[in-house]
């Protein structure tokens, strides 16, 4: 997996204490995971906590980071674990 430097633009995808697979972006990886199991960061991965990173893909920038989150959020599951296996 790779990990990100504050400024650079990361999509990320969580897996929830219910299995379910979460997708985010964010400049500062480390305090966005904290703050998801703190559940403070997203309305979802509040009550589905803990969450596990597994997987992290670098992006130029935000635009490029929030296209990337719209495109895996479209892809089914089993295209996300593929996705995730890849990595």
């Amino acid at each position: 997996m790779a990990s990100s430097c504050i400024g650079n633009w990361v999509c990320y995808l969580l897996c929830c204490a219910d299995d379910t697979l979460y997708c985010g972006i964010t400049n500062d990886l480390e305090k966005r995971l904290s703050a998801h199991n703190a559940g403070t960061a997203a309305k979802y991965t509040r009550s589905r906590g803990p969450v596990e990173l597994v997987f992290t893909e670098n992006c130029a920038d935000r635009s490029v980071a929030s296209k990337r989150e719209m495109a895996i959020k479209k892809l089914t599951r089993a295209e996300k674990l593929a996705l995730i296996g890849s990595a």
